[in-house]
């Protein structure tokens, strides 16, 4: 990828301003090539509305939920709740970036453009759910109501890299839970909903990964410290709703996500294309942030090792009591 704008001589002459305004022409080209291959759809056209009715109120016939009612799994309902409380938080996510990226130009059109693309999740998700009976409705709300009124400040506001560095991974981690999600929901209709917001997710992916590679070009040292920060400390941005901890630990074991499928799925993918081992010529803190990040992968490969062998005896267990 060519970048016309000019080369500083080091990249700790970089600040934040001249990092956006050298990107500006990598975010308009994107842009135009996402606007190109996306498909607009309707949240409406994926919810199964048929099987609707009233839930008591103020309606004579509403129909209390029951989990009965459910035709999805149990980690299908607890991982959909996960992941649509997280698609909630799209006002936090607006404001931190476009605080970092501005609303003006490209970077602002991008960033109006996404979170339009990003609303028709927790649309389509919340319709599903009430319109299924997926889910308790009362403690999907009160879910809701918690987790946003205690806010979200992103654990990488320290740069624009570094909110850069972090979307490229979280966008393909947030499209493989979808995927998976639907999978083990039971249902296929939540599978084909699912299946479609991934298609938004990995574009959204492939429009930060990319722009993350033209970032690499300009200033490799800070790039690489950047996604080095991202990866080492790498967290889901529902890190904070109620709960997160032991319903992590569910869609773990369910197979929804774990630290194989991070290892495997998020964070070599976007290392791999980009090349990001096999970049040369860094100064020395690029150097010890790229080695860092290659001591931090082999870690996290030897830890999902340990998991998968966990998980399997687990299995082994199970298997036993019930022969």
């Amino acid at each position: 990828m060519t970048i016309t704008s000019p080369h500083l001589g080091s990249s700790e002459a970089w600040t934040d301003a001249k990092l956006l305004f050298a990107l500006e022409e990598v975010v308009e080209k994107e842009l135009n090539r996402h606007l190109k291959v996306t498909k607009d759809w309707m949240p409406h056209e994926y919810v199964p509305w048929s099987d609707g009715r009233n839930f008591p109120g103020f309606f004579e016939d509403g129909e209390a939920w029951d989990p009965r009612q459910s035709k999805v799994t149990d980690i299908g309902k607890i991982a959909l709740v996960v992941n649509l409380l997280t698609e909630d938080n799209l006002p936090s996510y607006h404001h931190e970036i476009a605080s970092l990226f501005g609303r003006n130009g490209a970077w602002g059109t991008w960033v109006h453009r996404w979170t339009a693309e990003e609303g028709r999740h927790g649309i389509v998700m919340r319709d599903y759910l009430l319109a299924s009976r997926a889910v308790d409705p009362d403690k999907l709300e009160a879910f809701r109501m918690q987790h946003m009124s205690e806010g979200f400040e992103s654990d990488n506001r320290h740069s624009m890299l570094h909110s850069v560095a972090y979307v490229a991974f979280q966008e393909l981690a947030t499209r493989i839970s979808h995927r998976n999600t639907g999978h083990q929901s039971g249902d296929p209709v939540c599978d084909r909903m699912l299946a479609r917001i991934a298609q938004d997710e990995n574009l959204h992916m492939v429009f930060y990964r990319n722009l993350l590679g033209a970032a690499f070009e300009l200033a490799p040292d800070l790039t690489m410290q950047a996604v080095r920060d991202v990866v080492v400390n790498f967290r889901m941005p529902g890190h904070g709703m109620p709960g997160f901890e032991r319903m992590a630990a569910q869609m773990a074991i369910g197979g929804v996500y774990n630290l194989r499928i991070h290892h495997d799925d998020v964070l070599s993918p976007v290392i791999r294309f980009l090349k990001i081992m096999d970049i040369d010529g860094l100064g020395p803190e690029g150097q010890k942030a790229q080695e860092k990040l290659g001591l931090f992968m082999n870690g996290l490969d030897s830890e999902a090792r340990k998991f998968d062998e966990r998980l399997a005896a687990r299995a082994a267990r199970i298997a036993a009591r019930q022969g």
